[in-house]
């Protein structure tokens, strides 16, 4: 990714375009803001969580041109043009939870929450990639979110629950 040339001065912005969630977005911003505040403040889209805004914790991890990104780490002008996905636009129009939320729900995979957005945006590459992934694979690919809640066990049942509701077995 190029990054834009940014000459702006102290209070001016920069004019960006993005899509997220399907909703298309052009946003005055200024130069030095990470998209996850962009997404957080501007949007108004909060499920996006900041938890060590150093890239660490996983949190703040979107679907950025279908790859999980860290939107803390990002300056909001360098996503300019992309197609972003965040947890609020996993579920279907009419409510109905995307299979990787429901498979969390159902093996009970968070506690507090508060990680669950990295994880689940996390979850729906896996398995997009990888439809049937080992429990070692599993592990490997959300290795990089943090719990402080679960011991981590619940979060891979849920992974594993979510591989049987996008086959159709229930």
């Amino acid at each position: 990714m190029t990054l834009p040339s940014i000459s702006a001065k102290i209070g001016e912005t920069i004019s960006i375009s993005l899509t997220i969630n399907n909703a298309e977005h052009t946003l005055e911003v200024n130069p030095r803001h990470s998209l996850a505040d962009i997404i957080r403040d501007d949007v108004g889209l909060t499920g996006t969580h900041l938890g060590c805004e150093h890239g660490v914790c996983g949190a703040c991890t979107i679907l950025l041109d279908g790859e999980p990104a860290r939107s803390c780490l990002m300056l909001a002008v360098q996503a300019d043009g992309t197609e972003i996905t965040t947890i609020e636009g996993l579920a279907a129009a009419d409510g109905a939870m995307h299979p990787v939320q429901q498979g969390m729900y159902e093996a009970m995979s968070f506690q507090c929450a508060f990680c669950s957005p990295g994880f689940l945006m996390s979850t729906v590459a896996l398995l997009r990639d990888n439809p049937t992934p080992t429990k070692e694979e599993i592990r490997e690919e959300l290795s990089g979110n943090l719990c402080r809640c679960t011991g981590y066990q619940s979060i891979i049942d849920g992974v594993e629950t979510a591989v049987t509701l996008m086959r159709g077995e229930q």
